[in-house]
């Protein structure tokens, strides 16, 4: 049986500083609404932002899902056990806040003129906060527990491998 190989923490990380840049084009397209109403440069903001949150933001929560999660749910640790319940909520929430912003995105990228500005201000601090919160829960406590088991991992792989070349000898 061969072992799915786990998608890099680092790689993860880099992901997080990249939500964190379009959580910030977020926020300045919502005040460029407020000033200068839906214009091409808005437009190219909404589109950038909706295609990162739609394509990269859902892949990075599925490859935690699939592939950190279960890892360290298997320790039987009771406080990794919650903070890693915590943050399958927080994706639950996201996606759900993510649904109903993801339409006004669109639609301000295509030029659309009727999405109302104090909505999507409050669905974009809404949005902008879980992902704060998130993403500093992954980055304090649940990475470095990952880094840590896939450290051991590979230090007892190569102790099997290092035993079975003596023995072999």
């Amino acid at each position: 049986m061969r072992r799915e190989v786990l998608p890099p923490i680092e790689r993860l990380q880099g992901t997080h500083q990249r939500m964190m840049t379009t959580l910030q084009d977020l926020e300045a397209l919502a005040r460029r609404l407020e000033t200068g109403g839906v214009d091409e440069t808005a437009q190219t903001l909404a589109g950038g932002i909706h295609r990162f949150f739609e394509e990269v933001g859902r892949t990075h929560h599925d490859e935690e899902e699939r592939h950190i999660f279960p890892a360290l749910l298997a320790s039987a640790d009771p406080v990794l056990e919650e903070q890693v319940a915590q943050l399958r909520q927080d994706h639950g929430w996201i996606e759900q806040n993510w649904r109903e912003l993801s339409p006004l995105l669109d639609a301000l990228s295509q030029g659309h003129t009727w999405v109302e500005a104090d909505l999507l201000r409050t669905m974009i601090e809404v949005f902008t906060q879980l992902h704060h919160a998130h993403i500093a829960l992954e980055e304090s406590m649940v990475y470095p527990e990952a880094r840590r088991r896939e450290a051991e991992a590979r230090t007892q792989t190569a102790q099997r491998r290092a035993h079975w070349t003596k023995e072999a000898a």
